[in-house]
């Protein structure tokens, strides 16, 4: 019995290291859990496209260390619950060496909550939030401007024109508590003020027709909208149509596309939003150029149009890449130090850095206005 068993160790043994070094053949595992379908399945879809764009050019070169980069997606529905339960059964599963492309504020601070990531040492790095209290999370890095960043933007640029009397427009949800104040924060360096603020409430209270009522009353020269691409549109739409007047700039949530398809010229024309890369439909920098190439060598085999979302995966993906690329061993408890090893790093003319307190790599924000004719400009 005792000689049996030592050799069924020896045999245990010797699978468990053929299956770790079979788990070392296989690619690096990205994996991406977010709304794949509803209303904001087009921003989620286009980034992962992003996403995959850049991850096809580094195994075409022949990988990092050696292996190919694979991006692994599922659908949470915009469900917070259902991020949570689609993460854990893709840790388990297909054990990614890090996690991006995250959507929402409930979504991130319910991951954040169930304590999957620090529990399994996973590094998150992209996500789309406006919840200042994600910037909290250390297991969460984002290589793109956050909120407060924009507004700052959109109030000294409207500042040089004499406009410092702003209203602001912004959706219910976890963080709402602390829009206004981070907003103040953001414009008063400026100069700048808020004459009127209108919340929309997810569920019953204030809606679209009182939000626009009293940010109307409230007379200011431009408003600030901090919302999602239906909320923004929404909005928009029942200001004009009620005799609103007012400059119109929102955040990057509130994604240009989509909000071209969902309203006429004349509503959309004069909006400006706010921008966390540099523009997709361009050529003048160096990364947009690479952008453009990359995607011209697809031609129509991409599952979405060409957008800022997919632009900010294509940036994503590179900031991964740079961190998988410098990790002395590519697994999940060593993403982290490799990204904060990223400092001033040029990905053409789009600049990354991660400081020893900070998981911002940027503060990158240009605006872009829709003209009369309905079309993009910078």
């Amino acid at each position: 019995m005792t000689r049996l068993s030592l050799w069924g160790r020896f045999l245990l043994a010797t699978v468990v290291c053929a299956a770790g070094a079979v788990a070392h053949a296989s690619p690096w595992v990205v994996g991406q859990v977010a709304p794949l379908s509803g209303p904001y399945a087009t921003q989620a879809r286009a980034y992962a496209q992003g996403m995959r764009l850049y991850f096809d050019e580094v195994n075409k070169a022949g990988g990092i260390q050696g292996e190919q980069i694979t991006l692994v997606t599922q659908d949470d529905r915009g469900q917070p619950e259902e991020t949570v339960r689609a993460t854990r059964e893709m840790l388990a599963q297909s054990k990614p060496v890090v996690l991006a492309g995250y959507f929402g504020d409930r979504n991130l601070l319910a991951l954040a909550d169930s304590g999957l990531l620090a529990q399994t040492q996973t590094s998150l790095v992209g996500y789309r939030s406006v919840d200042p209290r994600v910037l909290q999370v250390p297991q969460l890095f984002n290589a793109r401007a956050n909120t407060q960043d924009e507004m700052a933007k959109i109030a000294t640029h409207l500042a040089t024109v004499g406009i410092t009397k702003l209203g602001l427009f912004y959706e219910d949800g976890p963080g709402a508590a602390s829009v206004v104040k981070l907003v103040e924060e953001a414009i008063k360096p400026a100069g700048a003020r808020l004459a009127g603020h209108a919340m929309l409430q997810a569920q019953g209270g204030a809606r679209t027709a009182d939000a626009v009522a009293t940010l109307i009353n409230a007379q200011p020269q431009a408003i600030l909208i901090i919302a999602s691409s239906p909320a923004a549109a929404g909005f928009i739409e029942h200001y004009r149509m009620s005799g609103g007047t007012a400059q119109i700039y929102t955040n990057s949530d509130a994604d240009i596309e989509q909000l071209i398809k969902r309203l006429s010229v004349e509503h959309m024309s004069g909006i400006s939003i706010a921008q966390v890369v540099p523009s997709p439909y361009r050529v003048s920098g160096r990364l947009n150029k690479q952008f453009r190439d990359v995607v011209a060598t697809r031609g129509d085999k991409l599952d979405t149009p060409v957008s800022y979302a997919m632009m900010e995966g294509y940036v994503n993906a590179r900031v991964i890449a740079e961190a998988l690329r410098r990790a002395p061993k590519i697994t999940p408890d060593q993403i982290a130090p490799a990204l904060r090893s990223i400092d001033s790093v040029d990905l053409g003319g789009y600049w990354v850095s991660f400081k020893p307190r900070s998981n911002q790599g940027s503060r990158f924000v240009e605006l872009s206005i829709v003209n009369a004719a309905g079309r993009v400009s910078h």
